[in-house]
């Protein structure tokens, strides 16, 4: 259910998938493809400049989340290990309008996949 996930995750244009740790951030921008070998998950062209490897093995639940902000919603999938430690996020960008507006296509897109999963997974 992972690599599905994520296979429909990379084909969403506007989607930013985001790697962070205490001394680095990596940021990859959708539309991307996906292959997996073994426990390992490609996302993007491995001879490309810019491209993630994730262990599907250390992968162990992801949630859709809403996040309320000042002046709007933030709109993510975070994936986690097994001790909650945040693993990956990957969250809808161009959300809104110029006129700060929620574009209800794109929040459609969140909530078909929302739904198509559940709010919470466990791999």
């Amino acid at each position: 259910m992972l690599l599905e996930l994520l296979s429909d995750l990379v084909k969403i244009s506007d989607v930013l998938f985001i790697v962070k740790n205490e001394g680095a951030v990596s940021e990859v921008r959708s539309p991307l493809s996906i292959k997996q070998k073994e426990k390992w998950i490609t996302l993007g062209d491995n001879d490309g400049p810019g491209h993630l490897h994730i262990d599907a093995e250390l992968i162990k639940s992801a949630e859709f989340i809403q996040e309320e902000k000042p002046e709007r919603t933030s709109f993510s999938v975070r994936f986690y290990n097994e001790n909650k430690d945040r693993i990956l996020s990957v969250f809808f960008t161009k959300m809104y309008d110029q006129n700060k507006s929620l574009i209800l296509e794109r929040k459609n897109i969140y909530d078909q996949l929302q739904s198509k999963f559940s709010s919470t997974i466990k791999f």
